[in-house]
């Protein structure tokens, strides 16, 4: 079975103009883990004056009421979020870097390789239980195509430190179905991270799946983007990649309208219509 991470609590929720409370925060991951979903990345531990959306990350997570069988994940870019994370009851680590040199110097106040030497600390601290995501793999909105011999040598890299997992993100959403499909076939990464900036999400998603991927990392509600890249809209809607997923035989053990429900109630605390398609829509029986 595949593994379908929801990051909307983090990734999700980190580019609203409106702050979410932590008891909110909070209330949406429970309410994502009884819906049969088995990863949830819960919160990020940066600093509260660079992320103020991510701010008390501490208190989502002592909020959390755990479910047997449900990963919680935590992000962390640097030494100081390592400490956090460590400190925490969270049981995955997604240590995150960017492919590109000014992507990190962005998101993170670091060159490439200072990120690469921060993130190999962190994984070689702890390789189990731990994700490495590499954003920007595809497109960078500072230095425009990456380079796969790139990101390639990143995933290499991790892969020899132990780290348990690799996710390649197409973080400002310009990959189509056959890049994505080449770099996982070539990287053998382990999942893929998608926008729908341009209406190709959902296809890179399964080209991503035909090349090997078992993890994928959606959105409730395609809530998303990335404060640090201009013009990047949210993530693929898990509802939407559920549905997808499910229609074609693909068993994710997910209720589909659990999720919808989540996305009708978010509509309302959000004040306004998300960017997914199948909790407006509905399900459809196939039977």
């Amino acid at each position: 079975m595949i593994t379908i991470c929801d990051v909307g609590p983090r990734d999700g929720l980190q580019n609203e103009k409106d702050i979410v409370p932590p008891e909110t925060r909070a209330e949406l991951i429970n309410r994502l883990a009884a819906t049969g979903l088995r990863r949830i990345e819960a919160v990020s531990f940066v600093r509260d004056d660079a992320v103020p959306q991510m701010a008390g990350a501490e208190e989502v997570v002592a909020r959390i009421e755990r479910r047997d069988g449900v990963e919680y994940a935590g992000l962390v870019l640097n030494e100081k979020g390592f400490q956090r994370f460590q400190s925490s009851v969270l049981d995955r680590m997604n240590v995150t870097l960017a492919a590109t040199e000014t992507f990190n110097q962005r998101n993170a106040n670091a060159s490439l390789e200072e990120a690469k030497v921060r993130a190999s600390t962190m994984v070689r601290a702890r390789p189990q239980k731990t994700t490495v995501t590499l954003s920007v793999a595809f497109g960078c909105p500072f230095e425009g195509r990456v380079d796969p011999a790139v990101v390639a040598g990143l995933v290499e890299h991790f892969r020899e430190l132990g780290a348990e997992e690799i996710v390649l993100a197409d973080t400002i959403g310009v990959a189509t179905p056959g890049q994505v499909k080449s770099l996982v076939e070539e990287t053998k990464a382990d999942g893929f991270h998608g926008h729908n900036t341009r209406n190709t999400g959902f296809a890179n998603a399964y080209a991503a799946l035909e090349a090997g991927a078992t993890t994928f990392d959606a959105s409730i509600g395609g809530l998303g983007g990335c404060p640090f890249a201009p013009r990047a809209t949210g993530n693929i809607a898990t509802e939407d990649l559920v549905y997808m997923l499910e229609g074609d035989g693909v068993e994710t053990g997910i209720d589909l309208d659990a999720l919808i429900s989540i996305s009708e109630w978010l509509e309302t605390l959000l004040g306004r219509p998300l960017e997914g398609q199948v909790y407006r829509a509905g399900s459809f029986s196939r039977e």
